[in-house]
């Protein structure tokens, strides 16, 4: 029933909630631990620093390529080689000193960042993240800091009733338009926890590179301690999605973007299906 407008009394509010209640239209909520809001934060702030690293970066490109300073080499951007490359620009006037600022400010970052990392892979050393952290660990894409961000951010992955309703939860799911016979597909929601979403995504990317059913030496030491069934399970899940990206980039010819998205939304489920056991 709905309230008229302009009266809002607890009498009313209380009817409103009991027949909530009565009517199992209230889901739980879940409350996360002090020590899990404490270290996303801590991985939040970590990514910010990164974005800044980024951002220094494109610094960096940007005054070279205004003064006409263009990087020959083989090998791609920020390789060991690009980064000696840059030390050793002789340029004249303060500009030289621009450009020591600007690494000054890279190599701080880039310093930072390792330590803080290296505190992320002590944390996920716990003995309340440190089993799950090597579970998720068994999936491409997913090393430390992404399984414990998906651990503390999720927090209770029972409380998601199924795999769907966890994709769901980090808006991977496309939207819907529909009314009478018209059906109109919609893309991604982007409802939901916008931090996973993006890891996840970023995660998938591994699953364009490699052959399908190949299983490299750092997965596989990975994946070594781990229960044989969460090995079995992340293996099949990994195929699966490397056989899934392929057949929708090469096959179907869908866009890059379009298949990591897909493929991010079932690495979802797969999370889920890891964290609750369900295997099947």
């Amino acid at each position: 029933m709905a309230v008229p407008a302009g009266k809002k009394t607890d009498k009313r509010d209380a009817a409103l909630i009991a027949r909530c209640l009565a009517h199992h239209d209230y889901n739980a909520v879940h409350v996360p631990t002090e020590k899990d809001e404490q270290i996303k934060e801590f991985i939040r702030m970590r990514d910010d620093h990164k974005l800044a690293l980024k951002k220094v970066k494109q610094q960096i490109l940007s005054f070279c390529l205004r003064h006409g300073i263009q990087y020959d080499g083989t090998k791609s951007h920020w390789t060991q080689t690009h980064i000696n490359w840059l030390r050793s620009l002789k340029l004249d006037g303060v500009d030289q000193e621009t450009l020591d600022e600007y690494l000054l400010s890279y190599d701080y970052l880039t310093k930072k960042l390792e330590r803080i990392d290296n505190r992320i892979k002590e944390l996920a050393e716990d003995k309340d993240y440190k089993e799950n952290v090597h579970k998720l660990e068994c999936f491409l894409g997913v090393k430390t800091i992404t399984a414990l961000s998906v651990i503390v951010e999720t927090g209770d992955f029972k409380r998601f009733a199924g795999a769907p309703q966890y994709a769901a939860y980090l808006g991977l799911v496309p939207g819907e338009d529909t009314s009478g016979g018209d059906q109109n597909r919609l893309p991604i929601t982007k409802a939901g926890n916008r931090h996973l979403r993006m890891l996840l995504v970023e995660a998938a990317q591994c699953y364009g590179r490699g052959q399908i059913g190949f299983k490299s030496k750092t997965l596989a030491a990975r994946q070594n301690g781990n229960p044989s069934a969460a090995i079995e399970y992340a293996d099949k899940a990994n195929e699966r999605l490397r056989r899934k990206y392929y057949r929708m980039t090469l096959k179907n010819g869908k866009k890059g973007n379009v298949a990591k998205t897909a493929v991010a939304r079932e690495l979802a489920c797969f999370l889920w299906g890891m964290m609750t056991e369900n295997y099947t």
